[in-house]
């Protein structure tokens, strides 16, 4: 008899959103275990290793007792579990609505199309630009959203040069750009895309200004 999927597990928890088109919003938050890379400004290393397996049945029981109507799906790297695509399109067949966020670097193709996908594209800030999986650009769909972490002017300009390249404003809903914390100020990026006029929407980290970097939000 072959057992039920079951995926590694770090923390299922209920929070605000702190990033994306729906910041602020009541989420439940399914964290995954395990990611193949290392950006320098990672801030979920204890991701990396801790985790239980968890049977899918079970995960959607937990998901469910939170009553939330917003999910996101998170890591680490949560497509490095496959199973993971399981997970995503049972939690869509609940009427849920789901989200997942990914580093660039696993394939999407074949993610549940009713999925918000909010891809990174790593800068050179991160460490691991040459992870970047290029061909999943063509996946991205109209409801995506692609996500720019900047450490300096130089990944700022990196990313305004890979929107051009792929033509990200006609291509997903949203495009992201998200100081790294710590390592560059507010102001500085604010002050760039006003004077640049750039259409993307800046994000702060609700989550990180109202509990700092506690696991669990």
């Amino acid at each position: 008899m072959n057992k039920p999927p079951s995926l590694r597990i770090n923390e299922i928890f209920f929070s605000l959103q702190g990033e994306s088109s729906t910041v602020g919003l009541p989420t439940t938050f399914v964290r995954l275990t395990g990611c193949p890379l290392r950006c320098g400004y990672c801030d979920t290393e204890y991701a990396f290793h801790d985790g239980k397996m968890m049977p899918i049945t079970d995960i959607l029981a937990q998901v469910r007792e939170t009553g939330a109507r917003y999910i996101t799906v998170t890591g680490g790297e949560p497509l490095a579990q496959p199973d993971c695509l399981t997970l995503l399109r049972e939690l869509c067949d609940k009427g849920l609505k789901v989200s997942l966020e990914t580093s660039g670097a696993m394939d999407i193709a074949d993610v549940d199309p009713r999925v918000t996908v909010v891809m990174d594209l790593k800068t050179p800030g991160s460490g691991e630009c040459d992870r970047n999986l290029e061909s999943n650009i063509g996946h991205l769909k109209s409801t995506d959203e692609v996500k720019f972490v900047i450490c300096d002017r130089r990944d700022y300009e990196w990313s305004k040069a890979k929107m051009d390249q792929y033509d990200l404003v006609s291509r997903v809903r949203e495009i992201l750009v998200s100081p790294a914390f710590e390592q560059i100020a507010y102001r500085d990026l604010a002050a760039w895309v006003l004077a640049d006029r750039i259409p993307v929407r800046m994000q702060v980290q609700l989550h990180k200004i109202i509990w700092g970097d506690a696991p669990g939000h």
